[in-house]
């Protein structure tokens, strides 16, 4: 369970109405915010939805648009989840949220509109539209050999909070990947193992027929060069995504 703690009801109403606080901080946030049926992102979105719709534009949901953009909602997924609601709470509603999501938003620091800044040492290339299947949002591939070359190594990007799929890089002799992060900060998951926060100057050793993923973190950029170790036999697996659930658990 995502154990969520709050102490704003305390802080706030802890003399004055310390029921109304416990029920703030221990069941709405401590249980209902506390409950992995939902991502943290995906929470957030319903909140702020609901408190447009309505009409609520003060510093509740200010803190909540906050509380949003730190779960992984972009803002090209806020304006857009914005534009959508406006057509069922009504225009001033939007207008009204949009002006506390340009203050929140402001000078966003994920820069996510100016991908063409990222891509570290060996620079951001085109998008990954080939392999987007396996990865959960947008990152970018730069070759660095020439793809009909045997060792194929490639500069890759991934926007904030991005990540690939589970996978193995089988092998019955050698095989395995090897990452060298370049920029940003990301993690790196095996298959039962705890994820663990990869940063520029880490090198990353994947053993041959181990299950697992890489990424971005929700707040960085991250960009690594890959390339496969020589082996036999070397074949690559595409397994399930990393859910929202299993990814925002993480200490972002």
């Amino acid at each position: 369970m995502t154990k969520v703690v709050q102490t704003a009801g305390r802080d706030a109403l802890g003399t004055f109405a310390p029921q109304f606080a416990a029920l703030n901080d221990d069941v709405l946030f401590g249980e209902v915010w506390s409950d992995d049926a939902l991502s943290q992102k995906m929470r957030s979105i319903l909140t702020v939805t609901t408190l447009v719709a309505k009409g609520m534009a003060d510093a509740s949901f200010e803190h909540h648009l906050a509380t949003a953009k730190k779960n992984g909602v972009t803002r090209e997924e806020l304006a857009a989840i914005l534009t959508h609601v406006a057509f069922y709470a009504g225009w001033p509603n939007a207008w009204a949220a949009f002006r506390v999501a340009l203050k929140v938003y402001a000078d966003d620091p994920l820069d996510t509109e100016n991908p063409e800044a990222h891509g570290g040492l060996f620079g951001l290339g085109a998008p990954n539209d080939a392999y987007a299947q396996y990865f959960t949002g947008r990152s970018y591939l730069n070759p660095l050999t020439d793809p009909a070359q045997t060792q194929f190594i490639a500069n890759v990007t991934f926007e904030p909070g991005r990540r690939n799929n589970w996978h193995i890089h089988h092998a019955t002799e050698g095989g395995g990947q090897i990452l060298l992060v370049t920029d940003g900060e990301g993690w790196y998951q095996e298959w039962g193992e705890e994820a663990r926060k990869i940063v520029a100057g880490d090198v990353v050793y994947i053993p041959a027929n181990v299950k697992h993923w890489h990424g971005a973190a929700a707040d960085s950029w991250m960009s690594h060069v890959a390339f496969e170790a020589p082996g036999t036999d070397c074949a690559n697996e595409w397994c399930e995504p990393v859910t929202d659930v299993e990814y925002y658990v993480l200490p972002q």
